[in-house]
């Protein structure tokens, strides 16, 4: 017997973990359902441009930002696990954001993260229910939960 769930991938956009993480899930034939934010960054970056142009860039990225708000809150809200990445190079304030909104919802949260960052991300790694530092490691995690049933 195998445990169907849907895995919300947050965090940050400069690397193929995601792919990694579906491909080895899709190659593990785990009954995993994926879904993200937005990951190209002019079109998240354009998300509320629709609703009319801005003269300021704090408005235009106030208006994309709620309207990304609307898709990463409905995918948290239905997500059964969500994984949280956070990179080498860049600060996710988002990943953190949406790392608290997994935590204040009941979500069962998966960090993942360099070594090096650990200090630095010791409320959300406190918050968690796995921390880890491999997409092979967050497949081996959604592996157990799937199939150990």
């Amino acid at each position: 017997m195998t445990l169907e769930i849907c895995v919300y991938l947050a965090g940050e956009v400069h690397s193929p973990w995601r792919d990694e993480i579906a491909s080895a899930a899709e190659k593990a034939g785990l009954p995993v359902e994926f879904c993200a934010p937005v990951t190209d960054h002019p079109a998240s970056d354009g998300a509320g441009d629709h609703l009319g142009p801005e003269e300021s860039q704090f408005w235009r990225d106030h208006k994309s930002a709620k309207v990304n708000a609307i898709r990463t809150r409905t995918m948290i809200e239905r997500a059964d696990v969500v994984v949280v990445r956070f990179g080498e190079k860049y600060r996710q304030w988002n990943a953190a954001f949406d790392a608290g909104i997994a935590s204040a919802l009941g979500k069962p949260i998966v960090v993942m993260h360099p070594p090096e960052h650990t200090h630095a991300l010791k409320e959300v790694d406190g918050a968690a229910l796995a921390v880890c530092e491999t997409p092979q490691q967050v497949v081996e995690i959604l592996r157990y939960v799937t199939t150990q049933v």
